[in-house]
């Protein structure tokens, strides 16, 4: 997989994974780049890999329950009442593309305005302006032959995770997590796009120029959001995969929205065992650096410790000069803290990237912690339509009592 997937794409080219990382800046350019490296090394290395990995594990691994199929979440979303939004994601079967009165391309009512990142698979992501209504969208194209011939798993490529991040997306609606609009995806065309809300800010790394971090007022303030967000995603069982800066959208208000699903999961229950592990390695859990199934709403939490820790400190907990030296640091280097940090954040911080899975902090508990509750009071709790927002069950409240 190059970065060039979608180099015809109106005219542009990818980038690394970890292109957001302006905050870190203890770290010096060559560092930065190297950490973009590492993190392009170990997404070729996934698909060159997982294969061989995967048939391994499969025997006698047990079942696990987790929507391979994607064509099967919709009616997995609508049987089981897990249909948050109010609004339908609007869905077109037809592509036509355009030029407006200025010579800019346009794809159906959208008019293109200029490239605003980049991100999984090369795909680029692309400011555009609806003639309709007249408000910006971020828009996301594939190129469908292409990603369908890029095998991540036995049975699945791509373009699998493409339409399973669509079919997800399709059901979540909450003021953390970026909103789609519609899918575009026509039948005789080779592209599918995704127009989703546009976030006109910054991600979370440079929402600050404060250098050596944000300070602990604005990562408290953020974490807040983020938990708010992956307990929407966890009540749902949903697994995002890929939590760290970069794909934590900061709004022009201050509000906090986690983007890109592209590696994200659904469950049927909660057993939320995964083989795959391709998120970004400095935010990885050390239970997915060890080649075995782990559980990943738990590695979603050490993602949260390790982005709250880059937030307030403005370095990565644990980075190697390698790959497999970042993994050996992960799994065998313990946590190093400053001895003047605030008690109450060391804690906090020691439960989120504690290295044993079943001792780590929960979702729920982070939500209740005394450094994110102390300012603000109880993670304010947000209307959700389907059935979990009136559930009594514990495992289905999104926020604390």
């Amino acid at each position: 997989m190059s970065n060039s997937i979608l180099s015809e794409f109106d005219g542009e080219t990818g980038c690394g994974c970890c292109s957001c990382l302006g905050f870190l800046r203890q770290k010096s350019e060559k560092t930065v780049d190297y950490v973009r490296q590492l993190s392009d090394q170990f997404s070729q290395e996934c698909m060159l890999n997982d294969s061989l990995e995967e048939t391994t594990r499969s025997e006698g691994a047990g079942s696990f329950s987790h929507l391979k199929d994607y064509k099967k979440l919709p009616s997995f979303w609508e049987k089981n009442r897990l249909i948050c939004r109010e609004v339908p994601v609007k869905e077109k079967t037809r592509v036509r593309q355009s030029q407006d009165a200025n010579g800019k391309k346009m794809i159906n009512e959208y008019v293109r305005e200029c490239k605003i990142g980049c991100g999984s698979y090369g795909k680029v992501q692309v400011l555009y302006r609806s003639i309709t209504d007249g408000k910006q969208y971020a828009v996301k194209a594939f190129y469908k032959s292409r990603l369908s011939k890029v095998r991540v798993a036995p049975s699945e490529t791509a373009m699998t995770d493409v339409l399973r991040e669509v079919s997800i997306m399709k059901a979540l609606e909450h003021p953390n997590i970026v909103n789609l609009v519609e899918v575009i995806d026509d039948p005789e065309s080779d592209h599918l796009y995704m127009v989703l809300e546009y976030v006109e800010g910054k991600c979370i790394c440079d929402a600050s120029g404060t250098p050596g971090g944000i300070g602990e007022r604005n990562a408290q303030r953020y974490l807040r959001d983020i938990i708010a967000g992956v307990m929407h995603l966890h009540a749902h069982n949903v697994v995002h995969g890929d939590i760290k800066p970069e794909n934590l959208l900061v709004t022009r208000s201050g509000r906090v929205k986690i983007a890109d699903f592209s590696v994200s999961h659904c469950f049927e229950d909660d057993n939320d065992e995964l083989w795959r592990s391709p998120g970004t390695p400095a935010f990885t859990a050390p239970e997915c650096c060890l080649g075995l199934t782990y559980h990943g709403k738990a590695a979603d939490i050490w993602a949260v410790g390790a982005t709250l820790y880059c937030m307030v400190l403005g370095y990565w907990p644990f980075i190697g000069d390698s790959l497999q030296d970042t993994y050996d640091k992960i799994v065998n280097c313990p946590l190093s803290l400053p001895e003047d940090l605030d008690p109450e954040l060391k804690d906090l911080l020691q439960g989120l990237l504690c290295k044993d899975p079943m001792q780590r902090s929960t979702i729920r508990t982070v939500a209740e912690h005394p450094w994110v509750v102390t300012e603000d009071g109880p993670i304010p709790q947000s209307s959700c339509k389907c059935k979990l927002s009136n559930s009594q069950e514990g495992k289905f409240h999104q926020t604390p009592p």
